[in-house]
C-alpha cells in the first residue's frame, strides 16, 4: 500500500502493517499532510485482514517524532490563519483518538525525541516502547502554548501531582520516568527494531483475544515482549520517583503563586531548579497546563480532554506569548521570549477558566 504523502511511509511486512515517519531531517515532525496520511493509512487498515498488528517508528536515529511543526504554526498564527491551525489540530486529535480505540494492537517505538505531537501519536497506542535514548515530554508551556493531543489526560494519571509539575516545567522525562509515569510501557535496546518486528511477526500469529486498544491482546503482546526484549532503562533516566514528596507538596497547591511560594521555600536544588523552569515559561501557558491537567484528572475521559485542548489551542493564540515563544524558541532561537504578562490578573484567570471547564457540547469564548 503507497502512503498518500511522502514524509509517511507505508508497508506490509507479514502481518504486521509498518507506518514510519519520514521527516529524519526536522526530527519527523508532523505536518497537516502527515496527520492526514496517518489517518488514512490507520483507517484503511482497519479493514485489511491482513494487517494484525500495526507498528508505529521514526526515520533517522535522532527521534520518533519531535512533535508538530510548530514553524508552520508559527506563521499560520502570524499571518492570522487561525482557522488552519485549529484545522490541523483538529484532525491531528482525531488521528490520535483513532489510535486510542484501533481495533487492532498499535505498537509504538519511541527511540530518541518524542514530544508534543509524538507524544500524541504513540503515547496513546496499546503497546509503547522506550529506549536507553528515549526523551518523552510536552514541553509547550516554553512555546507559550499548553499540552494538548491529549497530552492533559495522559499526565492527569500520571502519579501524584507530577502530571502538574511535567506541564509547568516542560521537563522531558527519560525512559525510566516515562515508564513510571505511565507515558510508556517498558524499554529496548535502541538496536532491537529488527528484533522487535520479528517478534511481534511471531506474536501475530498467536491465537489471542480480539480487543481494542489498551485491552487484553495489546496485554499480551506488551507482556510477550518485555520478557522478550525489555532491558532496564538506565538508572539516571528514572529519578522523579524519588523527588515525589516535593513535587506533590509544591504541586498539589491552588494556584501558581502558592506552588512557587513552595518550590522557594524547600532546601532541595532539584526543587529550585523547577521554580526556575517554571518562572521562564509563559504565565498564561503555565497557568492554562495546570488547570486543563487537573480538569482532565477529575474527568479521566480522553475524548473530553481532546475538546478542552482545541478550545484551549484556540484561547491561546488570540495571545500574544504563543507567537513570542515560537519565536524566541524555534525561529530566532534567542531563548529570550518577552512573554506579555509576568503574572495573570483576575480577568486573565477567569478568561482561562471558562475556557477550561466550559461544558462539553458548549461553545467556548
Amino acid at each position: 500500500m503507497a502512503a498518500p504523502a511522502e514524509h509517511v511511509l507505508a508497508q506490509l511486512a507479514g502481518p504486521l502493517g509498518l507506518i514510519t515517519l519520514n521527516r529524519p531531517d526536522k526530527l519527523n515532525a508532523l505536518t497537516e499532510d502527515m496527520v492526514n496520511a496517518l489517518g488514512e493509512i490507520l483507517t484503511a487498515w482497519v479493514h485489511d485482514d491482513a494487517v494484525k498488528v500495526v507498528v508505529l517508528a521514526g526515520a533517522g536515529d535522532r527521534g520518533f517524532c519531535a512533535g508538530g511543526d510548530i514553524k508552520g504554526f508559527y506563521e499560520a498564527i502570524a499571518e492570522d490563519r487561525h482557522a488552519d491551525f485549529l484545522r490541523f489540530l483538529s484532525r491531528e486529535f482525531e488521528v490520535d483518538q483513532l489510535i486510542a480505540t484501533y481495533p487492532k494492537p498499535v505498537v509504538a517505538f519511541m527511540d530518541g525525541l518524542c514530544m508534543g505531537g509524538g507524544v500524541g501519536l504513540a503515547g496513546h497506542a496499546g503497546v509503547r516502547i522506550v529506549t536507553p535514548r528515549s526523551q518523552v515530554g510536552m514541553p509547550e508551556a516554553k512555546i507559550g502554548y499548553s499540552p494538548d493531543v491529549g497530552g492533559t489526560h495522559l499526565l492527569g494519571q500520571a502519579p501524584g501531582h507530577l502530571g502538574e509539575y511535567l506541564a509547568a516545567t516542560g521537563e522531558a522525562m527519560g525512559a525510566g520516568d516515562a515508564i513510571d509515569a505511565g507515558f510508556a510501557d517498558f524499554c529496548m535496546a535502541e538496536d532491537g527494531f529488527d528484533d522487535l518486528l520479528a517478534t511481534l511477526h511471531d506474536l501475530a500469529g498467536e491465537e489471542v483475544e480480539t480487543a481494542v486498544g489498551m485491552g487484553p491482546q495489546s496485554d499480551h503482546i506488551v507482556a510477550a515482549l518485555e520478557v522478550l526484549l525489555a532491558v532496564q532503562p538506565p538508572a539516571e533516566t528514572r529519578r522523579l520517583g524519588a523527588q515525589q514528596p516535593w513535587i506533590d507538596a509544591a504541586f498539589s497547591r491552588d494556584t501558581l503563586p502558592e506552588i512557587l511560594a513552595v518550590l522557594d521555600s524547600l532546601p532541595s536544588p532539584q526543587a529550585t531548579a523547577a521554580a526556575e523552569a517554571v518562572r521562564a515559561n509563559s504565565p498564561l501557558s503555565v497557568e492554562t497546563g495546570i488547570a486543563a491537567v487537573r480538569a482532565a484528572r477529575a474527568e479521566n475521559f480522553l475524548p473530553d480532554a481532546f475538546a478542552r485542548e482545541l478550545r484551549i489551542a484556540e484561547f491561546l493564540m488570540n495571545y500574544p506569548d504563543l507567537p513570542e515563544g515560537i519565536r524566541a524558541q524555534i525561529i530566532d532561537k534567542d531563548r529570550n521570549p518577552a512573554w506579555f504578562a509576568a503574572e495573570l490578573t483576575a480577568e486573565h484567570r477567569q478568561a482561562m477558566a471558562d475556557v477550561v471547564h466550559t461544558e462539553p457540547g458548549t461553545a467556548g469564548p
